[in-house]
């Protein structure tokens, strides 16, 4: 059986072998702004860092918005040694309503989450190429409720198609998830009950 990756010590391994006279460029893709607190908390002090806000599963059209317009804001809040910008993409639900077809009564942390990852991933490794990025990665992997070996191993065959370097990365690590949700409170965030998507607000409305 093959040995699980320490995801973590694999992130750790890449900064330290960062150049010291170069601040890289990170392209983080984001769900939210919870989720990415701990996250630009923990990267802002080695990586100049756009956050890219690409999520067509989000359900409804208004939640998007709402999630956007709060990642904003804390971007806007939060201290960093080296300077934070964003970028978000359109709404644009199709897609994701695509990619799930077939997969709708699936339970949640299945296949159709691991296809929203792929689709998610291989948007921001195409940002990340496009942009001139040295490394990308995403804030998905803080949740518990995620897989981040499932989101590393996408991560890296995007970076793979797009000639881009993937920072593998399992946020949840070293409290990760418990400091995220310190930092909400500590900032005021809005933190939704489900992860975005129609089937999840489904399944959260039925708890």
């Amino acid at each position: 059986m093959e040995k699980k990756k320490n995801y973590q010590k694999e992130m750790e391994r890449v900064m330290e072998e960062m150049p010291a006279e170069k601040i890289p460029r990170l392209l983080l893709h984001s769900c939210c702004a919870p989720c990415s607190s701990y996250v630009l908390e923990y990267l802002s002090g080695c990586f100049s860092i756009t956050v890219f806000y690409y999520n067509p599963n989000i359900y409804p059209e208004e939640e998007f918005y709402k999630r956007q317009k709060e990642q904003k804001m804390l971007i806007e809040k939060m201290p960093a040694t080296y300077p934070i910008s964003f970028q978000a993409a359109d709404y644009d639900s199709e897609k994701f309503y695509v990619a799930a077809k077939g997969l709708e009564d699936v339970p949640e942390g299945g296949e159709r989450c691991f296809r929203c990852y792929k689709l998610r991933l291989m948007a921001a490794a195409e940002q990340a190429r496009t942009g001139g990025y040295d490394y990308f990665t995403t804030t998905l992997s803080i949740s518990p409720l995620k897989n981040a070996q499932k989101l590393n191993e996408i991560g890296e065959q995007a970076g793979r198609e797009w000639g881009v370097r993937w920072l593998p990365s399992d946020f949840k690590k070293r409290d990760g998830y418990k400091r995220s949700v310190e930092l909400s409170k500590e900032y005021g965030l809005y933190r939704q009950d489900y992860c975005g998507c129609i089937y999840s607000k489904n399944r959260s409305v039925r708890r």
